[in-house]
């Protein structure tokens, strides 16, 4: 892990500014905010390293999927970056295939409406220096980096080229975004959306999109269940909790804001996809610039019957492996529920009994609590959603619901990015040929 991942005072002056660096022909130049002049670096050293650095953009934590109709066809995933900066590096995964994963042909570009694609800005995607790549089976490779200016919250389109039907393809079912699959045929390069004949709610095969700034950046990741997938907002709306957060992130305290939800995953295991604690390598451990982990997770383990002392004999394990491996970990209340087996009265029991310890020993196993349970709790019924916050299903939140989420996360407890200092606020002109 690097200095910046273990640096703990992340809110202090940050001295000087990185000079203009030019990467493959994408010019990126560092301004004070109000300045026109070039930037120039005072006199000091930097008590943090503040130069160019990769940081995880976007992730998605995979499901094991069956055949989906994906071979000689090419995928269109739309994503969000939440970083700016002159490269990129996509992520592609085989993690639960049982034979090789081929991909033919991959691009970049930046998204337009539907599946079209900006003209002028579709790059080719190299992988050791060849369009076409065999991911082995149980493999995530990451891609060559690829000039290309990517900005923060500007959807970017992937796509990707399977010339043989993945036996059992690496599959996020709830995106909640849009994007699309051809008919057959290698279309990595089409501008055009007519090529796309279907629409789909999942990603495919992408995992993950990194990206190369100009000054060191730090992530955060969010780990939980549906409510942290996002369920029950709307689909291509961008308001689950963590864009809010992401939203509320700025200057010093901007970091990247990753989501590791997976819908009805359980903390201690048997729910669907892997146990956090399984997933923490390709989660937290192997994501460049991950300092910070928030965990929201346990109804689902609560209507499945598991008690109190098991879910938080889970969060202390999983809390211990974290700051054991240098980064902060904040835990969450569980937020209530009255949605069948979520909201039985011993549900509700233990529920209160976890979120009790949480409240009480949880600043002390932890870096901090968020209390999410008194954010969106009805105030007139603490064991159940504020009618505004629920999204009609009396489990699931709300727009509005998730908003208050990310208002319960204060942002002075993250790491953030020390290199972004509000005190020494820099902005980003990144320019490259169209």
């Amino acid at each position: 892990m690097s200095a910046l991942h273990r640096f703990r005072g992340g809110r202090g002056l940050v001295a000087g500014l990185v000079a203009a660096a030019a990467v493959l022909g994408v010019a990126v130049a560092l301004l004070p905010l109000g300045s026109t002049g070039a930037a120039g670096a005072e006199s000091g050293p930097d008590p943090v390293p503040c130069g160019p650095a990769w940081v995880a953009a976007w992730r998605t934590s995979p499901l094991a999927g069956g055949p989906a109709d994906l071979g000689g066809r090419t995928l269109r995933m739309l994503v969000r970056p939440q970083a700016t900066g002159s490269q990129v590096r996509i992520r592609v995964s085989n993690r639960f295939g049982t034979q090789p994963l081929r991909i033919d042909a991959a691009s970049a570009a930046e998204a337009g409406s539907g599946a079209a694609l900006v003209p002028g800005t579709v790059r080719p995607v190299l992988f050791a220096g060849a369009p076409a790549v065999v991911v082995p089976p149980g493999r995530e490779l990451a891609s060559d980096p690829l000039a290309f200016v990517a900005q923060r919250g500007t959807p970017l389109a992937v796509s990707l080229h399977l010339p043989v039907e993945p036996d059992r393809v690496a599959v996020h079912p709830v995106a909640l975004q849009t994007s699309y699959v051809s008919g057959p045929g290698d279309v990595v390069d089409s501008v055009d959306p007519a090529p796309f004949t279907r629409a789909v709610s999942s990603w495919f095969v992408l995992t993950g999109v990194d990206v190369l700034v100009p000054r060191a950046e730090n992530a955060v990741v969010l780990v939980g269940d549906s409510i942290t997938d996002g369920v029950g907002s709307g689909t291509d709306r961008d308001d689950r909790w963590s864009d809010a957060l992401a939203g509320r992130l700025s200057g010093g305290l901007a970091m990247s804001v990753l989501n590791a939800g997976i819908s009805a995953n359980q903390l201690l295991g048997g729910g669907v996809g892997e146990a956090p604690a399984a997933r923490y390598g390709a989660d937290v451990a192997s994501v460049p610039g991950a300092a910070d982990v928030v965990l929201h997770i346990g109804t689902n383990d609560l209507a499945a019957g598991r008690d109190a002392g098991e879910i938080v004999a889970g969060l202390i394990d999983y809390a211990d492996r974290a700051r054991a491996d240098g980064r902060r970990i904040f835990l969450t209340t569980v937020t209530p529920s009255t949605a069948g087996a979520h909201g039985t009265p011993s549900a509700v029991v233990q529920r209160e009994a976890v979120n009790r310890w949480i409240r009480t020993y949880g600043p002390a196993r932890a870096d901090g609590v968020f209390d999410f349970a008194a954010a969106v709790g009805d105030p007139a019924d603490p064991t159940r959603l504020a009618p505004a916050f629920d999204s009609g299903d009396g489990l699931h939140l709300s727009a509005a619901g998730y908003q208050a989420l990310a208002a319960a996360v204060d942002p002075a407890r993250l790491t953030g990015s020390p290199c972004l200092a509000a005190d020494d606020a820099t902005r980003v002109l990144v320019s490259a040929p169209r």
